[in-house]
């Protein structure tokens, strides 16, 4: 059950990100060129990490629904890039505020970093749209799973877009300490494992409001005397509008 564990993932959750916004304020340096502003690295990076991550595990549900069926799957596929999407905003709005600060531009076109992401963001943005202008709700889900295995294979690409652009502007901190000192790398480590928990704690309790729903739903139709409607099966009317 998605709800299994909900309440101490909460818990846990809450008490990392208190320990890494303690460990940004009061702990890790200021960077010698940008000062305090960098410090927003602790949570722009952190964000962009999940965000993507959560694009890729959003494909491997779909992948998981077009090989079993489980229509569990794919609200499993539709709340995890729901979710990546809102930590993709944050990553968005953080990068602007830090690029503003320390570039003296809100956006730069000519770097990589930026432009794949972006690129990679906008491209799920078009995954609710496209999944409820389906109404049959069988093709909703199939072509819905697609989409979310297509998109998923552009993330690597924006990681490769890093590694390999020659002009580039953010630190390679995920292969390199040069960059991070140990009060720093500390902090960013914590800061990933905070954000981490916190997706994972956003996506249970999402697919747990959503099943409630859907459960109530089930309830009332069986009360009215409607045919009730099956959560997981191969093949069935599930709801069109999670």
């Amino acid at each position: 059950m998605p709800g299994r564990g909900l309440k101490s993932l909460a818990i846990v959750s809450t008490a990392l990100i208190v320990l890494a916004f303690a460990l940004v304020f009061f702990y890790a340096p200021n960077e010698a060129d940008q000062g305090f502003i960098q410090k927003i690295f602790y949570l722009h990076v952190p964000l962009a990490i999940v965000a993507l991550g959560g694009f890729v595990v959003g494909g491997i549900f779909g992948a998981r629904l077009l090989w079993k069926g489980d229509r569990t799957d794919d609200l499993r596929s539709y709340v995890v890039i729901h979710q990546s999407l809102i930590f993709g905003v944050g990553a968005l709005i953080t990068g602007s505020i830090w690029a503003k600060a320390a570039w003296g531009h809100w956006w730069l076109w000519d770097e990589p970093t930026l432009v794949s992401f972006l690129i990679v963001f906008l491209l799920y943005a078009c995954y609710q749209p496209l999944r409820f202008s389906i109404e049959d709700s069988e093709k909703q889900a199939r072509y819905a799973a697609v989409f979310s295995i297509v998109a998923g294979a552009f993330v690597p690409l924006n990681f490769l877009a890093v590694r390999m652009a020659q002009s580039l502007a953010h630190p390679r901190t995920l292969s390199s300490t040069d960059n991070l000192p140990g009060p720093m790398a500390l902090t960013f480590l914590i800061a990933i494992i905070a954000m981490v928990c916190l997706f994972t704690t956003l996506v249970k309790f999402e697919l747990v409001a959503k099943l409630t729903r859907m459960r109530v739903s089930r309830l009332k139709r069986q009360l009215s005397g409607e045919k009730p409607l099956s959560l997981t099966p191969r093949r069935s009317a599930a709801p069109q509008q999670l």
